[in-house]
């Protein structure tokens, strides 16, 4: 089985899905048979490349997951849609935790032919987020440089630690990524300054920059790699693929 990497934050605005997308790409042009997982019932990570939301949730659908599965136009890469359903999200987000295992046992099941599975979680700390990383080898966390960011950053870490200690002890802190990083600002600076040196190694050497084609891509229904392939925000992208691919 390869690699599972829950994409996960709390707050929104962060770049999670973008980063879930473009690492996915990433590694999928890089010839990784790649997953898309999509846990956030905005289902923005299946239309950024170039699919349909479902209509029940494969997790919690009686049928195998194989068959749920949807091709993207990007070879290696494939996407486990999300849903729009509030009864299929309701009955996710509000599972007891025997049956949050089980729902996590039944993705984990049917992962073990990909050998990278990336999941996007909803902004929330809630059983959407403790389902994935159960299931998961890694959690990588993207923060946005601004005043808040440490007191997010604490409180999903405690999340983690929860997890670890109770879910799955195989779970491990992927990373942090700063994102939307504008280095002229005094502030962006600082919070990379902290966030380095309270967190050290576990910090990403690569910063992701404010990028408008970043912004644009998800609407052409592509990962930036193919919108806008020479923009700052994917070459950015392309560099952390090959630091996740290099932390084994």
């Amino acid at each position: 089985m390869g690699r599972v990497l829950t994409i996960a934050n709390q707050k929104g605005g962060v770049g999670k899905t973008t980063t879930a997308v473009s690492l996915a790409a990433g590694c999928a042009l890089g010839g990784q048979k790649t997953l898309l997982v999509d846990l956030d019932p905005q289902c923005n990570a299946t239309s950024a490349v170039g699919c349909a939301p479902v209509e029940r949730h494969p997790l919690v659908d009686a049928r195998p997951i194989r068959e749920a599965v949807q091709p993207t136009e990007i070879e290696h890469l494939e996407v486990l849609p999300g849903s729009q359903s509030f009864r299929d999200v309701d009955a996710l987000a509000t599972a007891a935790d025997t049956e949050s295992m089980r729902v996590a046992e039944h993705l984990a099941a049917s992962l073990s032919v990909y050998d990278m599975v990336l999941v996007d979680c909803p902004p929330s700390l809630g059983g959407l987020t403790r389902t994935a990383l159960a299931t998961s080898d890694e959690v990588l966390m993207p923060i946005q440089c601004e005043y808040f960011a440490m007191e997010g950053l604490t409180q999903m870490i405690e999340v983690i630690r929860q997890v670890m200690s109770t879910d799955n002890a195989r779970l491990e802190f992927g990373g942090i990524l700063l994102t939307m990083y504008e280095s002229e600002l005094e502030l962006t600076r600082e919070i990379d300054r902290e966030v380095r040196e309270f967190f050290g190694d576990v910090v990403f050497t690569t910063v992701v920059p404010r990028d408008v084609a970043l912004a644009e891509a998800p609407s052409h229904g592509v990962p930036i790699m193919n919108y806008a392939p020479r923009s700052q925000g994917a070459r950015a992208y392309i560099e952390l693929c090959l630091e996740v691919l290099d932390r084994v």
